[in-house]
């Protein structure tokens, strides 16, 4: 029986909990757990519509920029004495523009979103530091506050309330992907963009609509971020977009599109998120924290590859042998 990409990741998931249970102390206990899954909620809630992008063959490199346009944003509009619920709505559009542009200039441009998306991580990022300069912005209302902290569970668990949404939107997300025709369109889009139009799918309409649904996520992250932290910066979420990357690919997500399933997505997210508190627990300096997350993105990206070729050249050898 051959054993999936996904399913190993879930499996490796397990192995490295049960490594933490018996090997650092604290590690199980509730005020940890509940720690270590709200410390990567934003990079989860990310990961949810880069997981369709790159099924689709797309990928946004600018939702870390977004969640720093919308951190920005919303310190500068809370010290201007605006209504925080005035002040979400407006994040949450300024990500629905941001999103619409990178997908007017993928679909309608024309160009690839490796190269727009480069070049919006640094105009979002840019606009942010316009926004709020080198400062930051503090003392956000309690009321808001409290909801995104990592002792606010939800009642009887560990589960804090950002990842209690992550849970609802992951659940919709895999709803989408794997049992809708808009999730169909999306794998035959990745699989073979030209046989996917042909066949009556609108194209360029699904990709723009995963590029408007990626920014609108990634500007509240922007705002659970600043919540969760008490500080609106812009550099808030710097270099999470390759921690998002590194979590959609690590569970099996192929990055030529067609290929993947929400569940690796979210096991890779896990694996990350796991992996960083049992690091933290155990000493080990963040610089080395970056240097295992980049060597689980080549890992991830690699070792499919290799098994593809070896499974090729094995049955190509036992072709040969047989004729």
């Amino acid at each position: 029986m051959k054993l999936r990409w996904d399913t190993a990741v879930g499996v490796l998931l397990v192995a490295v909990f049960l490594t933490g249970l018996g090997t650092t102390d604290g590690f199980a206990s509730r005020d940890n757990l509940a720690f270590a899954f709200n410390d990567i909620a934003e990079v989860a809630l990310m990961a949810l519509p880069m997981t369709l992008l790159v099924v689709a063959g797309q990928v946004d490199l600018s939702v870390a920029s977004m969640l720093g346009l919308g951190s920005a944003l919303t310190g500068q509009l809370w010290d201007a004495g605006w209504a925080f619920e005035t002040i979400v709505p407006i994040v949450l559009l300024v990500g629905v523009a941001g999103g619409l542009l990178n997908g007017w200039l993928v679909t309608r441009v024309g160009l690839p979103s490796l190269a727009v998306t480069i070049g919006t991580l640094a105009l979002y990022r840019g606009l942010a530091s316009v926004v709020l300069g080198t400062g930051a912005i503090t003392d956000f209302p309690e009321t808001y506050a409290k909801w995104a902290v990592d002792t606010t569970t939800v009642p009887g668990t560990f589960l804090t309330y950002p990842v209690a949404l992550f849970i609802v939107l992951a659940a919709i997300a895999a709803v989408v992907l794997h049992a809708t025709g808009l999730g169909r369109s999306l794998f035959a889009i990745g699989a073979q963009e030209a046989a996917a139009y042909f066949a009556g799918i609108r194209v360029k309409r699904v990709k723009l609509l995963l590029f408007v649904v990626s920014g609108l996520i990634s500007a509240f992250a922007g705002v659970v971020f600043t919540l969760r932290y008490g500080s609106a910066r812009a550099d808030n979420g710097q270099g999470f977009e390759m921690l998002v990357i590194a979590s959609v690919l690590l569970g099996g997500v192929d990055f030529d599109g067609g290929k993947g399933t929400l569940f690796g997505a979210v096991a890779g997210v896990l694996l990350i998120g796991v992996l960083k508190n049992l690091l933290t627990l155990n000493d080990v300096a963040n610089e080395v924290q970056v240097i295992v997350t980049g060597l689980l993105l080549v890992a991830s990206v690699l070792t499919p590859r290799l098994i593809t070729t070896v499974s090729a050249w094995r049955h190509r050898r036992a072709a040969a042998s047989t004729s």
